[in-house]
C-alpha cells in the first residue's frame, strides 16, 4: 500500500490519546473503578437474545455502561 495511503488512515491519527484531565474522564474513571463490570454483564447476559437472525446485537457491557450513564 502507497505511504500517502497509511498516513491518511484514522489509527495514524492521534484522536483520544490526550492525558489531560477533565470532568468527564474523572467521572469514567471513577465510574470502573466502582462498578463490577463483569460481575453485572455475567448476571444480564443469559438473558439478552443470541442474535441468530438479523442484525447483530450490541455487546452486554456496552448497553450497560450507557444505561448507566444515562441515569
Amino acid at each position: 500500500m502507497p505511504e500517502t495511503i497509511l498516513a491518511m488512515k484514522q489509527t495514524g491519527l492521534p484522536l483520544g490519546v490526550s492525558t489531560k484531565r477533565t470532568r468527564r474522564r474523572e467521572f469514567l474513571e471513577e465510574m470502573d473503578r466502582v462498578v463490577p463490570w463483569s460481575e453485572l454483564v455475567a448476571l444480564i447476559a443469559p438473558y439478552l437474545p443470541e442474535g441468530k437472525r438479523g442484525r447483530p446485537p450490541f455487546p452486554v457491557e456496552a448497553l450497560l455502561r450507557i444505561h448507566f450513564m444515562q441515569q
